[in-house]
């Protein structure tokens, strides 16, 4: 497995723990206000969910105007779904990437006025990272609702995991 596939193999699987952990809180507690990112853990992994979304919808070419945009449900079990299929296009789009070395080419953010070119790398390594940003925070406000066994969340956690 290479580099690629580890990084977005663990942001899929990181990000739906996450949401697993979400499953039995009520209500209150995932629209709890936090003083940290989107304000609340509901906030936050719909963000993140919707990042994925959005980009990948870009670099697909599905997006190609602002009328393509919508925001999903925000259940937890309808969020599972959205980051099962933007997770699945972004790795479509991802390995397509790396199996023709495409990294450095560019596309154009249709989403942005005036409209900017973007390469597939930079927007890749966004995706990744953005959700990792928003991640800690979930674990933060995961950990402050009294949430047990909380993962920490790092590709290795995740990689003992996958090879168990």
């Amino acid at each position: 497995m290479d580099l690629l596939d580890r990084l977005l193999e663990h942001d899929r699987w990181t990000t739906a723990k996450l949401l697993d952990l979400c499953g039995p809180l009520t209500d209150e507690q995932l629209d709890r206000p936090f003083d940290i990112g989107p304000r609340s853990l509901r906030a936050t992994l719909d963000h993140l969910i919707f990042n994925i979304e959005v980009w990948s919808g870009l670099m697909s070419g599905r997006i190609t105007a602002r009328s393509d945009v919508h925001h999903g449900e925000t259940s937890v079990a309808a969020m599972a779904d959205r980051l099962n299929q933007a997770a699945a296009e972004l790795s479509a789009v991802a390995r397509a990437v790396r199996d023709r070395d495409g990294w450095d080419e560019r596309w154009t953010d249709v989403l942005e006025a005036p409209r900017v070119q973007q390469t597939y790398g930079g927007a890749i390594g966004h995706v990744i990272t953005h959700s990792m940003h928003h991640r800690a925070q979930a674990l933060y406000m995961l950990r402050a609702l009294g949430v047990p066994d909380v993962p920490e969340g790092d590709v290795l956690s995740w990689e003992a995991q996958y090879r168990a």
